[in-house]
């Protein structure tokens, strides 16, 4: 091998690499829900001091603007704006360790969060044992 095809064949891997681990969950996601596969919301995914956050910040449906189903300090506040992710933290591919909360039914989850590619987001709530897995995708 010559000296041109060594650099190039080293360019190419440090593009390809940087390529994949450039992924990443940060950004605008929008949110279907598992269950009516109807688009609910958009969630904006963040970094903060090493840990990722969602809040909301678009309703598509938007019929109802508060969490009238929450309890506690939730009950009644504004949807668009609310934390529903908190203290994920990155773990190779995926995203751990922090919760998930479902403004319906007025749960917080267990949330493990991983990218299928770079437009699509498989977010995974564990409650006792089950889990359920929705696919958010990437707003452009």
């Amino acid at each position: 091998m010559n000296t041109k095809s060594i650099f190039t064949t080293l360019l190419l891997l440090v593009f390809f690499c940087t390529v994949s681990f450039s992924q990443t969950a940060l950004g605008v996601w929008k949110t279907i829900d598992d269950e009516t596969g109807e688009e609910k919301s958009y969630v904006e995914i963040y970094e903060n001091n090493g840990k990722v956050y969602g809040k909301i910040t678009k309703l598509l449906d938007p019929t109802t603007t508060t969490c009238n189903n929450c309890s506690g300090d939730r009950k009644g506040k504004p949807l668009v704006g609310m934390n529903i992710m908190w203290d994920m933290y990155k773990s190779g591919s995926t995203w751990k360790g922090g919760k998930i909360f479902s403004p319906t039914k007025d749960k917080t989850y267990k949330c493990k969060i991983w990218l299928d590619d770079s437009n699509t987001l498989k977010v995974r709530g564990y409650y006792y044992g089950l889990y359920r897995t929705q696919t958010w995708y990437r707003v452009k």
